[in-house]
């Protein structure tokens, strides 16, 4: 998953689009202080994105670990008021309740539970942090979870015969790898391996494709963007005509975003690693979505007065406060950037539970798809 549905040491990363698909998805922290991350990070109103899927190198930079919440820079809309917190945890629980209802109603009509099979390669303990949180997620909404754990120096060919078989399998409806991948294998082949119908991590290039082109439908949208947009549908923020800004181009987080704010009609600007004055850029948007992995890089004074922000960046900076010896911040400078906008996620509990969320709903559509289930 490229999405955080767990923390341990990683976090979004912005690429440029030439990056591998392995690259462009986590920035691994080695640090010991950072070895203990929370098992959970806490990185849709039911609409028509529930129902078909849809609703490079980095430059150095500057890591900015303290946010000052006084800072003159920052424009404010008022001295008292503060942004709308978007609660991801609250909707992430509300998705999951529904998606709980429909599969006990697939059981009753048709008796069929959807299942989503995960293939873990290696013996990371963060991997298998995330594969378990992804089994606890399937329990408590009855998605069956079937698991192939494999060693560390399995073959690539070891792998793909595994997908064969979960593609062939028909009690599978979903099927993802757990990333990374050891470094011996070709990390493209055995995505690409995963069968269009059963690539729930929306990660396989026809998705993509149809993502990208006006009048397709992807079978599938990656998780953690398709989560961003719910959170606006649920929260009844406006896209259409909207002046959208999204920070990051990977293919995980900052590409597919940006094309599903096109497909909502918002007008979309793409700011990255390369881009000169960016704050030029983001003070134009009505609404932000970043995810490059630089802590409080987005300042109050890169933020338009009542602005929407959507903060999917996890990042850990050194607090010697916490008992943890660090803690966690977004993209965005929280406590500059509440003062200015309408409404903003937190960091943690605001994207990131969304990631799986979207998981056990695309292995539900997966699921409703092939038995032609209403």
């Amino acid at each position: 998953m490229a999405l955080i549905d767990t923390a341990s040491t990683m976090i979004f990363t912005d690429y440029s689009s030439s990056s591998s698909s392995s690259t462009a998805r986590l920035l691994l922290f080695n640090t010991a202080k950072l070895r203990n991350f929370p098992k959970t990070i806490s990185t849709f109103r039911r609409s028509n994105s529930l129902q078909f899927g849809i609703s490079s190198r980095t430059s150095p930079r500057t890591i900015i670990t303290h946010c000052s919440s006084s800072s003159t820079s920052a424009m404010q809309v008022n001295n008292e008021t503060f942004a709308k917190v978007i609660d991801g945890k609250r909707v992430a629980q509300d998705i999951r309740e529904e998606i709980g209802v429909e599969i006990s109603r697939m059981k009753e009509e048709i008796g069929i539970v959807p299942g989503l099979a995960v293939i873990l390669v290696g013996d990371r303990k963060d991997s298998a942090t995330y594969v378990r949180n992804k089994k606890k997620a399937c329990d408590t909404v009855g998605i069956n979870s079937y698991e192939a754990r494999l060693a560390e120096d399995s073959t690539e060919e070891e792998v793909l015969n595994h997908i064969s078989k979960f593609n062939d399998d028909p009690s599978v409806h979903g099927i993802l790898v757990q990333l990374p991948l050891p470094s011996h294998m070709n990390e493209q082949n055995i995505l690409n391996a995963v069968c269009i119908e059963k690539d729930v991590d929306g990660f396989h290039p026809l998705n993509i494709g149809r993502l990208a082109m006006r009048g397709r439908e992807p079978l599938f949208v990656p998780c953690t963007p398709k989560g961003c947009i719910e959170l606006l549908h649920r929260y009844d923020i406006p896209i259409k005509g909207k002046r959208a800004v999204v920070i990051g181009r990977s293919n995980i987080v900052g590409m597919p975003a940006a094309l599903l704010l096109q497909r909502e009609d918002a007008t979309v600007s793409i700011v990255h690693s390369r881009t000169k004055n960016p704050e030029e850029i983001t003070r134009q948007a009505d609404i932000i979505i970043s995810a490059v992995g630089q802590p409080n890089m987005v300042r109050g004074s890169w933020v338009k007065p009542g602005a929407v922000l959507i903060d999917v960046g996890i990042n850990p900076v050194e607090d010697p406060a916490s008992p943890r010896g660090y803690r966690l911040v977004g993209d965005i400078c929280y406590d500059e950037a509440r003062k200015v906008a309408s409404a903003i996620t937190p960091v943690p509990g605001g994207v990131g539970p969304m990631t799986i969320a979207m998981l056990l709903s695309n292995t539900l559509l997966s699921a409703k798809r092939i038995h032609n289930f209403r």
